[in-house]
């Protein structure tokens, strides 16, 4: 036999109280890792579910938001167009108070002559479009 031959044979283990103790203190500290591992892995799970819950109340606020400036930008434009119809509807306010305007109006609208005038009822342009696209 060669010096190989002599390395391939299986040297029996000494049980003495050293190699014990080493034996004991590496399992040990391989169950120390594990337990270390679970708890790094217990930790990960609750961190996740923490950090999903909180992206999603955070994107929940941010589509609530965003429905709300939507509706803040309908009501402004709301609000322009009925401030420009309460100013029209002064001005008409201010102007039926004049008789003059009261009397052009009553012969435009309701076809009320005075004493002697004839009054011809000539289509403007919109009602001439209205007549031809019948």
């Amino acid at each position: 036999m060669s010096m190989r031959g002599l390395n391939k044979e299986k040297v029996a283990s000494l049980k003495n109280t050293f190699s014990l103790t080493e034996e004991k203190k590496s399992m040990f500290k391989m169950q120390h890792k594990q337990k270390l591992m679970r708890r790094l892995a217990a930790f990960a799970v609750v961190a996740l579910v923490v950090l999903g819950t909180l992206l999603s109340g955070i994107l929940t606020q941010v589509s609530t938001l965003s429905g709300q400036e939507q509706e803040l930008a309908e009501s402004k434009q709301l609000l322009q167009e009925l401030e420009e119809q309460q100013k029209q509807s002064e001005e008409e306010l201010v102007r039926l108070q004049d008789d003059e305007y009261i009397a052009e109006l009553a012969r435009r609208e309701y076809f009320y002559s005075e004493n002697g005038e004839i009054i011809f009822n000539i289509p403007t342009e919109t009602e001439n479009t209205q007549n031809t696209e019948q």
